[in-house]
Protein backbone atom coordinates (compact mmCIF):
# COMPACT_ATOMS: atom_id res chain seq x y z
CA UNK A 1 0.00 0.00 0.00
CA UNK A 2 2.79 2.43 0.93
CA UNK A 3 4.58 1.79 -2.38
CA UNK A 4 1.37 2.53 -4.33
CA UNK A 5 1.08 5.85 -2.48
CA UNK A 6 4.69 6.65 -3.38
CA UNK A 7 4.09 5.84 -7.04
CA UNK A 8 0.92 7.95 -7.05
CA UNK A 9 2.89 10.80 -5.48
CA UNK A 10 5.54 10.37 -8.16
CA UNK A 11 2.92 10.63 -10.88
CA UNK A 12 1.47 13.79 -9.35
CA UNK A 13 4.98 15.17 -8.95
CA UNK A 14 5.99 14.78 -12.56
CA UNK A 15 2.80 16.25 -13.99
CA UNK A 16 4.60 19.59 -13.68
CA UNK A 17 7.31 18.45 -16.12
CA UNK A 18 6.23 18.68 -19.74
CA UNK A 19 8.43 16.61 -22.02
CA UNK A 20 10.12 18.66 -24.71
CA UNK A 21 10.18 16.98 -28.08
CA UNK A 22 13.55 17.25 -29.74
CA UNK A 23 13.35 18.79 -33.17
CA UNK A 24 16.01 17.33 -35.48
CA UNK A 25 15.35 20.05 -38.06
CA UNK A 26 16.34 22.86 -35.70
CA UNK A 27 19.15 20.97 -34.00
CA UNK A 28 20.69 19.41 -37.12
CA UNK A 29 19.49 15.84 -36.45
CA UNK A 30 21.41 12.98 -34.95
CA UNK A 31 25.09 12.60 -35.82
CA UNK A 32 25.88 10.12 -38.57
CA UNK A 33 29.44 9.33 -37.47
CA UNK A 34 31.60 9.27 -34.36
CA UNK A 35 33.46 12.37 -35.53
CA UNK A 36 30.17 14.21 -36.06
CA UNK A 37 29.01 13.10 -32.59
CA UNK A 38 32.21 14.46 -31.03
CA UNK A 39 31.77 17.78 -32.83
CA UNK A 40 28.12 18.04 -31.76
CA UNK A 41 29.07 17.07 -28.19
CA UNK A 42 31.72 19.82 -28.02
CA UNK A 43 29.14 22.36 -29.23
CA UNK A 44 26.42 21.14 -26.84
CA UNK A 45 28.56 21.39 -23.71
CA UNK A 46 28.98 25.11 -24.34
CA UNK A 47 25.27 25.87 -24.87
CA UNK A 48 23.02 27.38 -22.22
CA UNK A 49 19.86 26.15 -24.00
CA UNK A 50 19.26 22.89 -25.88
CA UNK A 51 15.97 22.26 -27.70
CA UNK A 52 14.44 25.28 -26.00
CA UNK A 53 15.29 24.06 -22.48
CA UNK A 54 17.69 25.85 -20.12
CA UNK A 55 20.62 23.59 -19.18
CA UNK A 56 22.02 24.08 -15.66
CA UNK A 57 25.78 24.60 -15.48
CA UNK A 58 26.47 22.72 -12.22
CA UNK A 59 24.83 20.93 -9.31
CA UNK A 60 23.70 24.07 -7.50
CA UNK A 61 22.21 25.49 -10.68
CA UNK A 62 20.38 22.18 -11.29
CA UNK A 63 18.96 22.28 -7.75
CA UNK A 64 17.73 25.85 -8.31
CA UNK A 65 16.19 24.88 -11.65
CA UNK A 66 14.34 21.95 -10.06
CA UNK A 67 13.08 24.32 -7.35
CA UNK A 68 11.63 26.56 -10.08
CA UNK A 69 9.95 23.67 -11.88
CA UNK A 70 8.54 21.74 -8.91
CA UNK A 71 5.59 23.02 -6.91
CA UNK A 72 5.84 23.33 -3.13
CA UNK A 73 3.21 20.59 -2.76
CA UNK A 74 5.17 18.22 -5.00
CA UNK A 75 8.41 19.02 -3.17
CA UNK A 76 6.78 17.98 0.11
CA UNK A 77 5.69 14.66 -1.41
CA UNK A 78 9.14 14.14 -2.92
CA UNK A 79 10.77 14.91 0.41
CA UNK A 80 8.67 12.23 2.16
CA UNK A 81 9.95 9.41 -0.07
CA UNK A 82 12.59 7.38 1.83
CA UNK A 83 16.12 8.09 0.56
CA UNK A 84 16.85 4.44 -0.16
CA UNK A 85 13.95 4.27 -2.65
CA UNK A 86 13.74 7.80 -4.07
CA UNK A 87 15.78 6.95 -7.18
CA UNK A 88 13.71 3.85 -7.88
CA UNK A 89 10.43 5.72 -7.43
CA UNK A 90 11.40 8.85 -9.36
CA UNK A 91 13.75 7.55 -12.06
CA UNK A 92 11.16 6.47 -14.61
CA UNK A 93 9.55 9.91 -14.78
CA UNK A 94 11.65 12.70 -13.28
CA UNK A 95 14.88 10.88 -14.12
CA UNK A 96 13.84 10.38 -17.74
CA UNK A 97 12.76 14.01 -17.99
CA UNK A 98 16.20 15.07 -16.73
CA UNK A 99 18.05 12.72 -19.11
CA UNK A 100 16.12 13.79 -22.19
CA UNK A 101 15.65 17.49 -21.54
CA UNK A 102 19.04 18.22 -20.02
CA UNK A 103 20.88 16.47 -22.85
CA UNK A 104 22.61 13.56 -21.13
CA UNK A 105 22.86 11.37 -24.25
CA UNK A 106 24.13 13.95 -26.74
CA UNK A 107 26.08 15.98 -24.21
CA UNK A 108 25.29 19.20 -22.38
CA UNK A 109 27.12 21.46 -20.01
CA UNK A 110 25.43 19.66 -17.08
CA UNK A 111 26.30 16.17 -18.33
CA UNK A 112 29.86 17.38 -18.94
CA UNK A 113 30.00 18.72 -15.37
CA UNK A 114 28.75 15.37 -14.00
CA UNK A 115 31.26 13.45 -16.14
CA UNK A 116 34.06 15.57 -14.73
CA UNK A 117 32.83 14.57 -11.24
CA UNK A 118 33.08 10.90 -12.29
CA UNK A 119 29.42 10.10 -12.99
CA UNK A 120 29.43 8.92 -16.60
CA UNK A 121 26.20 7.04 -17.45
CA UNK A 122 23.02 9.03 -18.18
CA UNK A 123 20.91 6.91 -15.78
CA UNK A 124 23.50 7.41 -13.04
CA UNK A 125 23.57 11.15 -13.75
CA UNK A 126 19.80 11.39 -13.32
CA UNK A 127 19.85 9.30 -10.13
CA UNK A 128 22.74 11.41 -8.83
CA UNK A 129 20.64 14.57 -9.31
CA UNK A 130 17.50 12.98 -7.84
CA UNK A 131 19.40 11.84 -4.76
CA UNK A 132 21.20 15.18 -4.39
CA UNK A 133 17.90 17.05 -4.70
CA UNK A 134 16.26 14.74 -2.16
CA UNK A 135 19.10 15.30 0.31
CA UNK A 136 18.89 19.05 -0.24
CA UNK A 137 15.13 19.03 0.36
CA UNK A 138 15.67 17.10 3.59
CA UNK A 139 18.44 19.50 4.68
CA UNK A 140 21.10 16.80 4.52
CA UNK A 141 24.60 17.41 3.14
CA UNK A 142 24.92 16.30 -0.48
CA UNK A 143 28.66 15.54 -0.43
CA UNK A 144 29.28 15.76 -4.17
CA UNK A 145 32.61 13.90 -4.16
CA UNK A 146 31.36 11.13 -1.88
CA UNK A 147 28.15 10.72 -3.86
CA UNK A 148 30.03 10.63 -7.17
CA UNK A 149 32.40 8.02 -5.72
CA UNK A 150 29.40 5.89 -4.63
CA UNK A 151 28.04 5.94 -8.19
CA UNK A 152 31.47 5.12 -9.69
CA UNK A 153 31.97 2.22 -7.27
CA UNK A 154 28.47 0.88 -7.91
CA UNK A 155 29.05 0.97 -11.68
CA UNK A 156 32.50 -0.66 -11.28
CA UNK A 157 31.04 -3.44 -9.11
CA UNK A 158 28.28 -4.11 -11.67
CA UNK A 159 30.89 -4.26 -14.43
CA UNK A 160 33.08 -6.71 -12.49
CA UNK A 161 30.08 -8.95 -11.74
CA UNK A 162 29.01 -8.95 -15.39
CA UNK A 163 32.60 -9.74 -16.40
CA UNK A 164 32.67 -12.76 -14.06
CA UNK A 165 29.47 -14.09 -15.61
CA UNK A 166 30.81 -13.62 -19.13
CA UNK A 167 32.02 -16.50 -21.25
CA UNK A 168 35.46 -16.46 -22.91
CA UNK A 169 34.95 -17.26 -26.58
CA UNK A 170 38.60 -17.52 -27.50
CA UNK A 171 41.79 -17.04 -25.56
CA UNK A 172 45.14 -16.29 -27.11
CA UNK A 173 48.61 -15.78 -25.70
CA UNK A 174 50.99 -13.55 -27.59
CA UNK A 175 54.73 -13.95 -27.43
CA UNK A 176 56.85 -10.90 -26.75
CA UNK A 177 59.39 -10.10 -29.46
Amino acid sequence: MKKNCLLFSALLFISHFPMVAQNPETEGGPPSSEAEFELQYKENIRKEVLNGVYIPKNLEDAMLELDKRISVESREKFKSIPEDSVCMVMHSRLGQWIILNWGFYGGSRLSHYLRSAGVTFPDDMADFLILAYHRRQNLKPVGIKELATEFKEKRKKEYEEAKKKGKVIHEEVRKKN
